[in-house]
């Protein structure tokens, strides 16, 4: 049983990645956010990935501290320097950075530049799609071997 890279997570999910500049007000990353139904933006100054803005941050950062999300900026409240994965890692060993440092979000990055974004939910997945797999083949073998 092999595992999926995350080249090939993203290759089925596709590169898409939702950006903002770290001037943006929260309340626009947050209509972003909602209009693709996704929980967090990486945050870019031009080409170079400089944070991320996850709802978490949202939670803690502003509704706690009683923010108004159009007054403040993401830049202020991202989570900078994020950690990132390459396209050649394996979905287990992005399961096990995930749940070691309790992130959801993942940037994926490639040659230094971005090349995706890969969640929890895409671990899961896939994780979910290759068990399928592994049963259908197993069964087809069990079957085979009855039939015999």
């Amino acid at each position: 049983m092999s595992t999926m890279t995350v080249r090939q997570v993203l290759d089925i999910k596709g590169h898409k990645v939702h950006c903002v500049a770290p001037g943006v007000t929260v309340f626009e990353a947050l209509a972003l956010m909602a209009e693709y139904n996704i929980g967090a933006v990486l945050v870019t100054d031009g080409e170079r990935l400089v944070g991320i803005f996850t709802e978490r941050d949202y939670a803690r950062k502003v509704v706690l501290k009683g923010l108004r999300s159009a007054e403040v900026s993401v830049g202020d409240l991202m989570t900078p320097a994020p950690a990132t994965v390459g396209p050649e890692q394996t979905v287990d060993e992005v399961m096990n950075i995930m749940t070691d440092k309790r992130f959801r979000h993942l940037p994926v990055m490639e040659n230094g530049r971005l090349a995706g974004i890969i969640t929890i939910g895409d671990v899961v997945k896939s994780i979910i799609d290759l068990q399928r797999r592994t049963i259908s083949h197993l069964s087809n073998y069990i079957a085979g071997d009855i039939a015999t």
